[in-house]
């Protein structure tokens, strides 16, 4: 199978790439420099040029505070140009995987979010999205758009690696506990995007690992890893946060993966084990 991947150097591309290549497929591997996909010449030359089966987009600007502050750059870079690749894939017959977010709900409601509730971002950054996911499904069933949330793993700049470098710096950590999520490791969610390209799921799917938690519990979790005591994280509410965050949160952002279940896959594990598994290798490294 030939993969294009987009936003290869980033923590979930190059997880990507990792899995497909040792999947053996043919993998055409696009860092922000090689490919930008805000360039409809660039993309439509690549794609075209190289024929992929399968396109896996995880080109971003996930700055959600900077998205804030410069919403056309928000809206070209995570929505304008997923219709590119969308059309792209149209011409060749491929099938575009596109990655979404939980930020494209306000997360007002009090159970999990299920793919066909409606969508209310509250933010630059989740309306670019939203535009992003209308975009990869202009032209038809040929797209799976893949909403996930509070993305970690062993790669890149996120939360495991903040919480860590903190741990190490400071006696105390605070944490809120009125924003809950599923946390989701690119080293599980990268397998199960190749799966759903070869299947050509179309549509939109919510793809997470399982376990609901609050910020503050999965800082909690980390530093219990590292072999840290619990104690030295606490709680503290949003609203106590100084200064507050240019771009609000969703408070809610627990993803029910309804459509994955109901199509038979097997969801994927608990957010827990991966912690511990990142973090032990973290520690290791």
């Amino acid at each position: 199978m030939r993969v294009l991947v987009t936003g290869a150097g980033g923590q979930l591309g190059i997880d990507v790439v990792a899995t497909c290549s040792a999947a053996g497929d043919e993998v055409f591997a696009f860092e922000r420099g090689g490919l930008d996909i805000a360039d409809r010449s660039a993309v439509l030359g690549a794609v075209t040029t190289l024929r992929p089966d399968i396109v896996v987009n995880c080109a971003a600007w996930t700055a959600v505070d900077a998205c804030e502050g410069d919403r056309d750059r928000a809206l070209l870079l995570n929505g304008t140009a997923v219709r590119w690749l969308a059309e792209a894939c149209h011409r060749v017959g491929a099938h575009l995987v596109h990655v979404s977010t939980d930020y494209v709900f306000d997360g007002m409601l009090d159970r999990p979010y299920h793919e066909h509730d409606l969508t209310n971002p509250q933010s630059s950054y989740g309306w670019s999205k939203l535009m992003g996911e209308r975009e990869a499904l202009t032209l038809g069933p040929a797209a799976t758009v893949v909403r996930t949330s509070w993305v970690c793993g062993v790669h890149g700049n996120n939360m495991v690696k903040t919480v860590m470098r903190l741990a190490a710096e400071r006696p105390e950590l605070a944490f809120v506990d009125d924003q809950v999520g599923h946390p989701t490791f690119t080293q599980d969610l990268a397998p199960m995007l190749r799966r759903l390209a070869i299947d050509r799921l179309s549509g939109v799917v919510h793809v997470t690992n399982q376990g609901a938690c609050s910020w503050f519990d999965f800082a909690t979790a980390v530093v219990v890893a590292m072999g840290r005591d619990a104690s030295m994280v606490r709680p503290v509410s949003t609203a106590d946060l100084q200064p507050p965050r240019p771009a609000p949160r969703p408070a809610n952002s627990v993803l029910e993966n309804a459509v994955l279940a109901g199509a038979g896959y097997t969801l994927l594990r608990d957010h827990r084990d991966a912690v511990n598994e990142t973090v032990s290798f973290l520690l290791g490294a």
